[in-house]
């Protein structure tokens, strides 16, 4: 091949280059600057909650929750504290929300006296003896140092929080393991645990009822992720 014919060649290349950035357009970024805005638009959970905690689910539980009396009412267990899935559905619809994976769940609010202190492990809850109820579902409230890692009642409850609203699965996730962690920290951080037994307690929480694939659903009690909770005497 001669150079007169490799000018040619190069010269052509050139031209359908510059023909193809004409008609599509191309832009240089440099490596360094790519992984600066990957780096920019990568999600932060902890900035998504801070943006919606005081001002939007905070007011849910104002505006939605359910007396959790009417709740467990409803539900009816057993002698062998179980219940049948359809039943339950019925109850999931008037009062709660159903997820994709089939959990019923509950934004509720409720008064009574604490009767049960258990802090023997980071998931520790009281038994609330609920006023008005005498039903055979206990009541229970976490208030350890940690909540459950597959516990997502608050993020599922408020019904706004949209698993495709994101653009992955993990984000979804990191939403429901901040707000649990806002929860510890505002909610529970200042709760003086020693002082806990015989007192009156109101509170706004969620729980839920998790019946994917099966058909008798077990309702010896409920374990409510608590959003406020207020102390009496």
């Amino acid at each position: 091949m001669t150079q007169k014919t490799v000018k040619i060649i190069f010269a052509l290349v050139v031209l359908i280059f510059l023909a193809l950035v004409g008609r599509y357009g191309f832009t240089v970024v440099k490596i360094e600057d790519e992984e600066k805005a990957v780096q920019s638009e990568a999600f932060d959970p902890v900035s998504y909650v801070d943006g919606i905690w005081s001002t939007e689910i905070l007011p849910a539980f104002d505006e939605k929750a359910v007396e959790l009396v009417k709740i467990l009412d409803e539900l009816q267990p057993n002698q062998q504290g179980t219940a049948p899935k359809e039943d339950l559905i019925k109850v999931a619809n008037q009062y709660g929300l159903i997820t994709v994976g089939e959990a019923h769940v509950y934004m509720v609010k409720g008064t009574g006296t604490i009767v049960n202190v258990n802090t023997d492990t980071s998931l520790g809850t009281v038994e609330v003896k609920l006023d008005g109820y005498d039903g055979p579902i206990k009541v229970l409230l976490y208030i350890g140092t940690r909540i459950p890692s597959d516990e997502t009642s608050v993020r599922d409850a408020v019904g706004f929080i949209n698993f495709g609203d994101f653009k992955e699965q993990t984000e979804y996730g990191k939403v429901g393991s901040e707000i649990n962690k806002r929860i510890l920290s505002d909610v529970l951080g200042n709760l003086d645990k020693n002082s806990l037994m015989g007192k009156k307690i109101s509170f706004q929480g969620a729980f839920n009822i998790r019946t994917f694939n099966l058909i008798q659903i077990e309702l010896k009690d409920i374990r409510i992720v608590p959003v406020e909770i207020e102390l009496g005497e």
